[in-house]
């Protein structure tokens, strides 16, 4: 269930980054659209390990100021998740944008599942290559997560090929919680390597995703955090 994939551990957000569609000199408002061959959070499946429909859309200010939200069709609970998020993202120093916010996780029709998760990230260009390190939260006093806390730190890569539509991506992840949910210890690593290919509006990627969860009597396994190869195909708006 969602709660035990928490504790465990970017967001890696599942739908494609996109571009605005409305605007005017101060506001900017941008949706995506997209289709995964397995909802995977932090290397966990949320969608029993089949395919799931995402979508979202973020309303930014010129300030930096963003509010947003994003959904996508999972496997326990109501069988869907619904995220609303809100932060300031800026640049720090030349080339560096820090952003900081928080996301809070809704499961509609499920009782205590909600869930808050502030975060900070920072991102630049490094060379060829985008980076990005984050941190994300989870306060313990939540019902959702048995009074539990959890920390997830995380590090992306993305390195476009010139003069091709292909970006290569790389992302690792570090999650800690004070519960035993993710094996012996509450820790596990989860990390990915793949390649997007973008054309107009629409972007298909490829990836690999594997974790370190235990394997000990199935459970990796069982709870859809083994290695696998997932597709996914999005439209930006």
């Amino acid at each position: 269930m969602r709660i035990t994939k928490l504790t465990l551990g970017a967001l890696m957000l599942a739908s494609t980054a996109a571009p605005a569609f409305a605007q005017d000199e101060a506001i900017t408002v941008s949706g995506s659209a997209t289709v995964v061959s397995d909802y995977r959070l932090r290397g966990f499946s949320q969608s029993n390990e089949e395919a799931a429909i995402q979508g979202g859309f973020t309303i930014g200010h010129e300030s930096g100021l963003y509010v947003g939200t994003w959904g996508s069709s999972i496997g326990f609970a109501n069988g869907t998740e619904i995220d609303v998020f809100a932060g300031f993202s800026t640049e720090v120093s030349s080339g560096v944008t820090a952003d900081i916010g928080a996301t809070l996780y809704l499961y509609p029709g499920t009782p205590n599942t909600t869930i808050v998760e502030p975060y900070f990230s920072l991102s630049g260009d490094v060379g060829p290559a985008s980076v990005k390190a984050a941190i994300a939260y989870a306060p313990g006093g939540q019902d959702a997560l048995a009074d539990f806390s959890a920390v997830y730190i995380s590090s992306d890569v993305g390195i476009a090929i010139p003069e091709t539509p292909l970006t290569l991506k790389g992302h690792v992840g570090f999650a800690k919680s004070d519960s035993f949910l993710g094996g012996a210890d509450g820790d596990v690593i989860d990390y990915s390597v793949g390649v997007e290919a973008s054309w107009k509006a629409l972007t298909f990627g490829v990836s690999y995703v594997n974790t370190d969860a235990p394997t000990a009597f199935g459970y990796k396994e069982a709870v859809g955090a083994d290695g696998a190869v997932l597709f996914s195909l999005g439209a930006s708006f």
